[in-house]
C-alpha cells in the first residue's frame, strides 16, 4: 500500500470532530428526506412520483458512480467534502426561498433530490476513504460499528421527529435546519487536515486521463479474486434482501393478518436491532481476523431471514424477535467488512471501489424487486424470505473456507498502478 501526501499521524481526536459534525448534517438530511417525500405525498398523491422521487434519488449514483469514484481518487478529498455539503446546503436554500414565496413546484423537489444524490454520491466515498487515513487501522471495525449505530438510530429518530416538525414548521423552516446542521460538516473541515494518497504513478509518468483511471479502478477489482468474491457476495446479499424488507407490509396484512401498527412495530425491532447491534461491534471491535467476524453475522443473519419465512401465522412475536436479530447482525456483516476493504485497498483506489461497489449493489436493488415481485405474487412472499436465508447461510458457511475470502486480510492488494496482482 502507498503512503499519503500529507504526512499526518491518525488522530482519532481530530476525526470524531469530523464525525460529529457530519452525524449532525446527516440528521438535518434525513429531516428534510422525510419532509420532501411527505410533501410530495399530500400534494401529488400519485405511487408513480414518488417512485419517480426514489429513482430520482438513487440512479445518479449508480449511473455516475465509477466516474465519480475517480474524481474522488484524483482531487482533494478535503474540498471534496467542502463542495460536497456546501452544494448540498445551497440547494436546500433555494428551495427554502421558493417555498417562502409560494413558487414551489414538484419538479424543483425533483430537482434537489438530484443534487442530493450527486453530492452524496461524492460526499459518501470521500467521507469513507478519508477515515481509512484519519484512524489507525485497529479502531476502523469499531468506527464501522459507530456508523452503523448512527445509521440505525437516525432511522428510528428522523421519521418522528420530521413528523412532529411538520406539525409546527413549514417546509421552508425544516429545509434551514438543513442548512444549519450542514454547517456543523462544513465547519470543521477548514482546520482539520484529510491527508491525500499518493497518486500510485511512478516518477517522470504523465498524468492519467479520467477514463484511464475509470478503466483502472475495474481492472484493480478484476484483478484482485479476494476483492470480487466480497463485492459479489455484498451485491447478491442487497439484491435478496432489499426486495425482502420492502415486501415486509405484504408479509405483515397477507400472513400474519396485521395492520399498521405491527409492521410499526416489526420496523421499529430492527431498528433496535441496528443500534444495539452497532453499539456492540463498536465496544468489542470484533474477531482479530475482521472477515470471521462478518461471516459470522452472516450466518445468524441467514438463520433469522429463514426464521421470518418459515414462521407460523400465530408466532409474529417470534418474528418479531427474529426481525430484531436481522437488525443486530446487519453491522456485525458490514462494519468489519468495510474495515476489511480500507484496511486492503490502495488508499489511492479507495474512492473508485467503494463507488463500483455502491453502483453494482444499486444497481442489484430495482432488479431484486423485479423479480421479488412476481414471484411474491406466485408462490408467496415467504417463498423470497426463505430462499434469502438459506442463500446468506449458505455464504456465510462457505466464506469460511473459500480461501479467497477468509484469507482476503493476508492476500497481497494488487498494484494499482498496474491493474495486475
Amino acid at each position: 500500500m502507498t503512503t499519503t501526501s500529507s504526512e499526518a499521524p491518525p488522530s482519532m481526536s481530530q476525526f470524531f470532530i469530523l464525525w460529529s459534525g457530519q452525524a449532525v448534517s446527516l440528521l438535518g438530511s434525513r429531516l428534510v428526506q422525510f419532509a420532501l417525500i411527505w410533501w410530495l405525498t399530500q400534494e401529488t398523491g400519485s405511487a408513480t412520483i414518488l417512485a419517480l422521487a426514489s429513482m430520482v434519488g438513487l440512479l445518479p449514483q449508480v449511473i455516475l458512480g465509477p466516474i465519480i469514484g475517480a474524481l474522488v481518487d484524483r482531487w482533494n478529498r478535503r474540498q471534496i467534502l467542502l463542495v460536497a455539503d456546501g452544494t448540498v446546503a445551497l440547494a436546500s436554500l433555494l428551495l427554502a426561498i421558493l417555498y417562502f414565496t409560494g413558487r414551489v413546484q414538484v419538479w424543483h423537489v425533483f430537482a434537489m433530490m438530484f443534487v442530493r444524490s450527486i453530492g452524496g454520491g461524492f460526499h459518501g466515498p470521500a467521507m469513507i476513504a478519508s477515515t481509512s487515513l484519519k484512524v489507525p487501522k485497529e479502531h476502523l471495525t469499531r468506527i464501522q460499528g459507530l456508523n452503523q449505530t448512527l445509521s440505525g438510530g437516525l432511522n428510528i429518530l428522523a421519521a418522528p421527529l420530521g413528523a412532529i416538525l411538520l406539525e409546527y414548521l413549514p417546509m421552508e423552516g425544516i429545509l434551514g435546519i438543513d442548512v444549519i446542521t450542514a454547517s456543523f460538516a462544513i465547519a470543521p473541515l477548514f482546520f482539520i487536515l484529510i491527508p491525500q494518497p499518493e497518486s500510485g504513478r511512478g516518477d517522470g509518468e504523465s498524468p492519467s486521463t479520467l477514463l484511464e483511471d475509470v478503466k483502472l479502478g475495474f481492472g484493480y477489482m478484476l484483478g484482485w479474486p479476494s476483492l470480487m468474491a466480497i463485492s459479489m457476495m455484498a451485491v447478491l446479499i442487497n439484491m435478496l434482501l432489499t426486495p425482502a424488507f420492502s415486501l415486509l407490509p405484504i408479509l405483515i396484512t397477507d400472513h400474519f393478518g396485521g395492520d399498521a401498527l405491527y409492521l410499526g412495530g416489526m420496523q421499529s425491532a430492527m431498528g433496535v436491532g441496528v443500534v444495539l447491534g452497532g453499539m456492540v461491534l463498536g465496544a468489542w471491535g470484533g474477531f482479530k481476523r475482521r472477515i470471521l467476524t462478518s461471516m459470522s453475522g452472516l450466518l445468524v443473519l441467514g438463520l433469522a431471514v429463514l426464521a421470518i419465512g418459515v414462521m407460523p401465522s400465530s408466532l409474529f412475536a417470534v418474528a418479531t424477535g427474529a426481525i430484531f436479530t436481522v437488525g443486530f447482525t446487519l453491522p456485525i456483516v458490514n462494519g468489519p467488512i468495510m474495515a476489511v476493504m480500507q484496511v486492503t485497498v490502495a488508499p489511492e483506489m479507495q474512492g473508485r471501489v467503494f463507488t463500483l461497489l455502491q453502483s453494482m449493489a444499486g444497481a442489484m436493488s430495482p432488479v431484486g424487486l423485479a423479480i421479488a415481485g412476481p414471484v411474491a405474487d406466485r408462490v408467496g412472499v415467504q417463498t423470497w424470505y426463505v430462499a434469502g436465508g438459506v442463500v446468506c447461510f449458505l455464504m456465510g458457511l462457505v466464506g469460511f473456507f473459500v480461501p479467497a475470502i477468509s484469507h482476503i486480510e493476508k492476500d497481497q492488494p494488487i498494484d494499482s498502478t498496474a491493474g495486475k496482482p
